[in-house]
C-alpha cells in the first residue's frame, strides 16, 4: 500500500480525520485511547471478562496558556517588523539617493523592483527549511542575514549602482522571510478558530513598518544622510536578532508537537522564558514529515485565487506608497524629507488601526456564521450533522467564513483610489490626500487578515511554506507595478493613474465570489482524490 499523500486539509485542531488521513493527523486530531478495565464484585472471586471501552480524550491543541500564545505571537510580530521596515524606511531617500549616485528615480526604484522580487522568492526558500527544521534557527539566521547586509549598504560606495542593487537583494533576502516565519508560528500553536485575532495581533508588527519606516527614514536622511539609515537598521535588526535567540521558543509541532516534546539541542532556547511544567513534557515524538513540494499550491485553486486577488490589493498599496514622497514634493512643495516622512505615518496609523480591529472581527464573524450552523443542524437532526460537527468535515464553508465581509472593503478602497489621485493632481489641501491614505491602510489590512487566515486554515501543516506562496504572488505583481508606476503617472497622470488602480481592483473581486462558491466543492474533489491514491 502506497503512503498516504500529503495533501493540503484544513482546519487542523478541529476535524476528525478518520475518513482521510493526512500526513499532519498525529498533530491535529484529538486523541482516542482503548482502556480494558477489570471488573470486581469486591470479594476477591474470580475476575470477570475484561470489557473493551473506547475513551475518547479530548487534549488541548497547545500546552501553551492563551497568555503565552500572545506573548509568542507578540515576538514573532517583532521579527515580522523588518520585512516592511527595511522596504519602507527606503522611500523618503529615494530623492536623496538618486542624486548621491547621480542616478535618475526610475533606475533608483528598480533597487525597490528587485528588491520586492527577492522579497517573494526568498520566502520560498526559508519558509520551506522552517517547516522541516524549524521556525526558531531560521529566524536567527534571516536577521543575521539582514543585519550584515545593512553594513554593506551603508558603506557601498557612491559610484558602484550595481553593488546597490546587489545588496539590497541580499536585504530582502534575510528579511522578507520573517513574515513567512511568523505565520508558521501561528499554524503551529493556534486553531481555526482562535487563529484570526492571532493574525491581527501579528499583522502589527509587520504594519509598524510602513507606520515609523518613513518617518525614521525620512529624519535620519534628512539630518545624518542616508547611509545612517542602513546603519540603524544595523543595530536594530542585530538586536533583534539576539532577543529572538535568546528567548523564542521551537514552535514546530514537526518537533515539539503540541509543544510538549523537548526540542533538539539545535533549537533549544538559552533562557526558557516560556518554560514547560514538568507535567507537560513529553517524550512521545512526533512521526517525521516527509518534504511536501510547496509548489503544489499554486496548483490548489482555492488556495491561488485568493491569493492572485491579495496580489492585485498589494500592488496597489506599494503604486500608492513607492512613488508617494515624489508625488508629495510636486504637489506641496514646501514639505522637507522628515515631513515627507510623516505623511507616511496616515498609511501605517490606518494598517495599526485595521490590525487590532479585522482579527477580532474575523473571529467573531467565524464564531456568529458557527452558531448560524449549528441552529441550522438542530432544526434539522435528520441532516446527518450533528450541531457540534458544523465546523467538521469539507461541508464546513470555510471560504465563506473568512471572505464574506471583504466586499464592503473592497468598495471603499475603489472609492479611495478614485479620490485619492485627483486630490493630488489638483493640489487641494494635503488633509485630503493624508485622510485617504489612512483609509487605504485600514482597508487593504481589513482584507489582508481574512485571506491570509484563510490560506493558513487551507494548509495547516505548510503554514510557512503557503505564506512564503503568498509572498511569491504578491511581490511579483508588485514588483511589475511599480517598475511602471512612474510611466504611467508621467503618461496620464496622478488622477487617472489611481482611478485605473481601483478598476483593477474592481476587475479581481469576481475571484473571491468564485472561491466562496467553489471552493468546497474543489476541497472535496481533491481529498476525494487524496483518499482514493492512499487506498491503492
Amino acid at each position: 500500500m502506497q503512503e498516504p499523500d500529503r495533501d493540503t486539509h484544513p482546519y487542523d485542531g478541529e476535524k476528525d480525520r478518520a475518513a482521510c488521513p493526512t500526513a499532519n493527523d498525529a498533530l491535529h486530531e484529538e486523541a482516542r485511547s482503548e482502556v480494558r478495565q477489570p471488573r470486581n464484585d469486591g470479594k476477591n472471586i474470580q475476575a470477570e471478562k475484561v470489557q473493551e471501552a473506547d475513551v475518547e480524550v479530548e487534549k488541548p491543541f497547545s500546552i501553551y496558556t492563551k497568555r503565552q500564545k500572545w506573548l509568542i505571537v507578540g515576538l514573532a510580530a517583532f521579527g515580522g517588523l523588518f520585512s516592511p521596515l527595511t522596504a519602507n524606511i527606503y522611500f523618503p531617500a529615494i530623492p536623496t539617493i538618486a542624486n548621491a549616485f547621480g542616478k535618475s528615480i526610475e533606475l533608483i526604484n528598480v533597487t525597490v523592483t528587485v528588491y520586492m522580487i527577492l522579497q517573494g522568492l526568498s520566502p520560498m526558500v526559508w519558509g520551506t527549511i522552517a517547516d522541516r527544521i524549524g521556525r526558531r534557527l531560521i529566524f536567527v539566521a534571516c536577521l543575521f542575514i539582514l543585519s550584515m547586509s545593512c553594513v554593506g549598504l551603508a558603506l557601498v560606495p557612491t559610484n558602484a549602482y550595481w553593488l546597490l542593487v546587489l545588496l539590497r537583494a541580499v536585504q530582502a533576502a534575510g528579511s522578507a522571510s520573517t513574515i513567512a516565519l511568523g505565520a508558521g508560528v501561528i499554524g503551529d500553536i493556534a486553531t481555526p478558530a482562535e487563529r484570526g485575532g492571532f493574525v491581527g495581533l501579528y499583522n502589527l508588527g509587520p504594519l509598524v513598518g510602513p507606520s515609523i519606516g518613513p518617518i525614521v527614514g525620512g529624519a535620519l536622511a534628512g539630518h545624518l544622510g542616508w547611509r545612517s539609515i542602513f546603519w540603524f537598521m544595523c543595530i536594530a535588526a542585530g538586536l533583534c536578532c539576539v532577543f529572538i535567540f535568546l528567548i523564542f521558543p521551537e514552535t514546530l509541532r514537526a518537533l515539539v508537537g503540541d509543544g510538549s516534546i523537548p526540542p533538539p539541542a539545535y533549537a533549544q532556547v538559552p533562557i526558557p522564558v516560556l518554560q514547560r511544567n514538568k507535567n507537560q513534557i513529553s517524550t512521545d515524538r512526533p512521526p517525521r514529515k516527509r518534504f511536501q513540494n510547496p509548489l503544489l499550491l499554486f496548483f490548489v485553486p482555492e488556495i491561488i485565487l485568493p491569493l492572485i486577488f491579495l496580489s492585485v490589493v498589494f500592488a496597489v498599496l506599494y503604486g500608492f506608497t513607492t512613488p508617494m514622497s515624489n508625488l508629495f514634493l510636486e504637489a506641496y512643495p514646501y514639505l522637507n524629507e522628515t515631513e515627507v516622512g510623516l505623511c507616511y505615518l496616515a498609511n501605517g496609523g490606518g494598517m495599526l488601526i485595521g490590525s487590532t480591529m479585522s482579527g477580532k472581527l474575523l473571529d467573531k464573524d467565524y464564531q456568529r456564521m458557527k452558531r448560524s450552523l449549528m441552529k441550522k443542524a438542530a432544526a434539522d437532526p435528520e441532516g446527518g450533522t450533528k450541531p457540534e460537527d458544523v465546523t467538521k468535515g469539507d461541508s464546513w464553508p470555510v471560504e465563506r467564513a473568512r471572505l464574506r465581509t471583504l466586499p464592503v472593503f473592497i468598495i471603499v478602497l475603489v472609492a479611495v483610489c478614485c479620490g485619492y489621485g485627483w486630490c493630488l493632481q489638483q493640489r487641494v489641501s494635503i488633509a485630503g490626500p493624508l485622510v485617504l491614505q489612512l483609509l487605504l491602510g485600514f482597508v487593504v489590512n481589513a482584507m489582508m487578515v481574512p485571506v491570509q487566515t484563510l490560506i493558513v486554515d487551507l494548509a495547516p501543516g505548510q503554514s510557512s511554506a503557503v505564506t512564503a506562496c503568498n509572498n511569491v504572488v504578491r511581490c511579483a505583481v508588485g514588483a511589475a507595478l511599480v517598475s511602471v508606476v512612474e510611466i504611467i503617472l508621467s503618461a496620464i497622470g496622478p488622477g487617472w493613474t489611481y482611478v485605473l488602480f481601483g478598476g483593477l481592483v474592481a476587475a479581481f473581486t469576481p475571484l473571491l465570489f468564485l472561491v466562496m462558491h467553489m471552493g468546497p466543492k474543489w476541497r472535496v474533489r481533491r481529498h476525494a482524490k487524496a483518499q482514493s491514491r492512499a487506498l491503492q
